[in-house]
């Protein structure tokens, strides 16, 4: 299989399955068996995500990708045995890091579910690509604590606006997630706990509605209780007025 197939959230079930490290073997760069470069993005999603991992107080050793063709069984046997002994030096996962497994799932469960938010807020970065092996050690420096700091403290979240939404069903239809609650007639709602804030309800309404507003960093509004949401159709309202 093509490193460039290996999703962070591969990553992350892993350790929310109690393993205390995850290794990645790939291709060497500009080696790509299937001319796509995977490894590339692989490797550009790995340096992300050790970053992540600092951030919600995991030590990013723990998780590694290394570069190695079929017939180097050396390299692999060798780097292999490297990060075992690493990891084993590190200690059990979360243990280690102060975190008890309660907190740590719940760490791990929230930044799942913030995949597609970071993929979307990080695409331009995640497409850098250097030239060469001799470039790697640049790769450091694409990814800072800083902006990863910043990404969490400014999550984006999207609330339907109950003045706007004419209950037309496009949010509800294109939905990945199936995070909104949609009934005919009736004002939309965002559910907050199952929405992965990709932002697609955000793209898809109606320009003539604009019912979809995106809030940075800050609360969301309370949904309307059941009772309140009938849609008031704008002609309607106008003939009533």
């Amino acid at each position: 299989m093509c490193s460039g197939r290996v999703d962070p959230a591969f990553v992350l079930k892993a350790f929310s399955k109690g393993i205390d490290g995850v290794f990645i073997g790939a291709c060497h760069l500009n080696e790509c068996n299937y001319i796509a470069n995977g490894n590339y993005h692989t490797l550009t999603m790995v340096l992300l995500f050790k970053r992540v991992l600092e951030h919600i107080g995991l030590n990013p050793q723990r998780l590694r990708i290394q570069f190695m063709s079929g017939a180097e069984a050396n390299v692999f046997v060798e780097s292999t045995n490297d990060f075992v002994k690493t990891v084993k030096k590190l200690g059990p996962l979360g243990i280690a890091e102060g975190l008890d497994k309660d907190t740590l799932n719940s760490k791990l469960a929230e930044v799942t579910k913030l995949i597609p938010y970071i993929k979307v807020a990080m695409r331009e970065k995640l497409a850098t690509r250097l030239e060469s092996h001799e470039e790697y050690e640049k790769y450091d420096q694409v990814f800072t604590k800083e902006e990863i700091d910043k990404l969490f403290a400014e999550i984006i979240s999207y609330y339907i606006d109950p003045e706007k939404c004419q209950a037309c069903t496009t949010c509800a239809r294109r939905c990945p997630a199936e995070a909104i609650i949609s009934a005919k007639g009736q004002i939309h709602i965002v559910d907050q706990e199952k929405c992965i804030k990709c932002g697609t309800c955000f793209e898809v309404c109606p320009p003539k509605f604009r019912a979809v507003t995106k809030i940075v960093g800050a609360s969301v509004p309370p949904p309307l209780p059941e009772d309140q949401r009938a849609v008031v159709r704008k002609g309607k309202e106008k003939e009533v007025a």
